[in-house]
């Protein structure tokens, strides 16, 4: 949804950090922060190569108005230095691929968890006026109630959805003991240009743009895909409206697609005619698989007066366009973890 001049004045001059900056979200949102007028502190996980993930594909005009603060978010002193002056914190920070979640589950209980804990520490330390803690969707599992209400059963399937429940319900748990004023805005499936092809439409279009066939996993789960620039809109939201506080916030359409469609309606835009294949090692274990994830959003438009305003065909052309101009910095040939 559009950015409306309150929104703006909201932004101007508030210092604000963006951890998980570097990833695909996180970048959207930092530049959203630029145009809007804030100060923004970018936290990026430190490397000897300076590359600052999506970040890269930003307007150099937006890279300058950037603090790019490197660190992890499993050292505790780097989490203080980043969070140290902020008027607020959006934590996107987290380690996210599901399949890598089976092979390396530690390693998401050090980022996903204590990374949030970090997180939730320094924003007592140092007074923080809000953090926004994003969750997943992932954490319902299949959906016991359909669209998904905020209130239902946590059910998570994999390594991953647990230590995001995990860090969910330990950021609640701060707001009620020590009134830490943090909202969870939960989002759906998030598409957009720059995601990494490890999610399903980026692994859709870049085989579609550059293979004589589709390999994928299971095409008939079903979910509620988001456009980039709604979820980076609702996350603001959440920082915004005091309301919000202590909440748990569903960001997402209300539609329900399949993979399956999800390829046909790619195909159709790209004008292919190829083959789906599904292969053994894309799949999920059959206890893991979620099946339908679909958000009930009446809450957002409730508390946050936010709703989507992008609709799937409109956010899967504009991601196509753009994929059709970066395609040489992907692999599609192979499976991406």
């Amino acid at each position: 949804m559009a950015m409306t001049d309150g929104a703006k004045s909201h932004w101007n001059g508030r210092r604000v950090l963006v951890t998980g900056a570097g990833g695909f979200i996180g970048s959207h949102l930092a530049e959203a922060l630029v145009h809007a007028g804030a100060s923004v502190r970018a936290f990026v996980r430190y490397n000897s190569r300076n590359d600052y993930g999506c970040l890269e594909f930003c307007d150099s005009a937006v890279m300058e108005e950037l603090e790019v603060f490197t660190g992890d978010l499993g050292n505790p002193e780097a989490v203080a230095g980043a969070v140290e002056g902020s008027d607020t914190v959006l934590h996107l920070g987290a380690l996210i691929p599901i399949p890598y979640s089976y092979r390396h589950p530690r390693e998401f209980v050090t980022a996903n968890i204590e990374g949030t804990l970090n997180i939730l520490e320094a924003a007592r330390r140092f007074d923080v006026a809000r953090v926004v803690h994003t969750s997943t969707s992932e954490v319902y599992g299949t959906a016991m109630t359909v669209p998904i209400p905020e209130h239902d059963a946590l059910h998570p399937q994999s390594p991953y959805a647990a230590t995001k429940v995990g860090a969910d319900q330990l950021a609640l748990s701060y707001r009620r003991s020590f009134e830490t004023p943090v909202v969870v805005a939960r989002s759906f499936n998030t598409f957009g240009p720059r995601q990494s092809a490890r999610a399903v439409i980026p692994t859709i279009i870049t085989q579609a743009l550059s293979r004589d066939v589709i390999e994928l996993g299971a095409i008939s789960p079903t979910r509620d895909f988001l456009y980039v620039e709604d979820t980076v809109s609702g996350i603001m939201r959440c920082a915004q409206v005091d309301i919000a506080l202590g909440e748990v916030i569903n960001l997402g359409t209300g539609v329900e697609v399949s993979v399956g469609e999800v390829v046909d309606r790619v195909l159709r835009l790209t004008d292919r005619e190829i083959p789906v294949m599904t292969t053994e090692d894309r799949l999920r274990p059959a206890a893991s698989e979620v099946h339908r994830l679909i958000a009930d959003r009446s809450k957002a438009k409730a508390l946050l007066d936010w709703e989507p305003a992008i609709d799937f065909d409109e956010g899967l052309r504009r991601t196509i366009e753009w994929f059709e101009g970066f395609l040489s910095t992907y692999k599609p040939a192979l499976y991406n973890v």
